[in-house]
């Protein structure tokens, strides 16, 4: 079976609506910031589906370590697996070269009927940058934004960026508390040997211990880079 077939089933009813939100990210690890991000999405913007998709070759990470795809995906399906709404997806994984939102989002498109709407889920951080994004205004054209953020951030410049862009984009911006966690605080609590409990689900703790993820050595060779998805 291929990842494309193995996407959500949704607009089988021409009469409605269907709302798909779409997680990208490289969750490398996932964690709790990213599940209550997706929950408060999928509630407030009535969404029939948040589907986590792991980058298989993020494109803004080429010049430093990323996890293995696998490992990556199988955390990710670990975390979502008791959530009904949620569900993972294999499409960026086994899409050979590097991995680019713009083709994830195309074929998605072609892979539902009209009635499916998409919705792109991302940090505001990645908001201000998407206008640079490979084939931004695709982008545009395929899927309205949803900029989570944590409190107190600034989105004036997440707006601004937008506006300036000319593209084009409709954004939804929503606060969640629990985004002051992230992956990277996650993989330095891990190399120092300190606990990952309650700031990802126990089983995603339980496999990166299975598998010896985010050692010293993986940790002290990440390159220093911006933040963002691709560009």
């Amino acid at each position: 079976m291929s990842a494309r077939e193995g996407l959500p089933r949704l607009g089988d009813d021409p009469a409605r609506t269907y709302r798909l939100g779409v997680m990208g990210g490289t969750f490398d690890p996932i964690h709790n910031g990213h599940l209550v991000a997706a929950e408060q999405v999928a509630g407030d913007l009535d969404l029939d589906v948040v589907l986590f998709m792991p980058a298989g070759s993020p494109a803004f990470k080429q010049d430093r370590p990323v996890s293995a795809a696998e490992d990556r995906f199988a955390m990710t399906l670990l975390a979502t697996a008791d959530n009904p709404v949620f569900e993972a997806s294999r499409l960026e994984v086994e899409r050979p070269g590097v991995t680019y939102t713009a083709d994830t989002l195309e074929e998605l498109r072609a892979a539902y009927p009209d009635n499916v709407e998409l919705f792109f889920v991302t940090g505001a951080d990645a908001i201000i940058d998407i206008v640079h994004w490979h084939d931004a205004a695709r982008i545009a054209s395929l899927a309205t934004l949803v900029g989570v953020t944590r409190p107190g951030y600034d989105l004036e410049r997440a707006r601004r960026a937008i506006e300036a862009s000319g593209l084009g984009f409709q954004v939804f911006y929503l606060e969640v508390p629990a985004l002051a966690i992230s992956s990277s605080y996650l993989r330095r609590r891990r190399a120092a040997g300190q606990s990952l409990r309650y700031l990802t689900p126990d089983s995603v703790v339980g496999y990166i211990e299975k598998r010896g993820l985010y050692g010293w050595e993986a940790v002290a060779g990440e390159a220093v880079g911006g933040q963002g998805r691709e560009s």
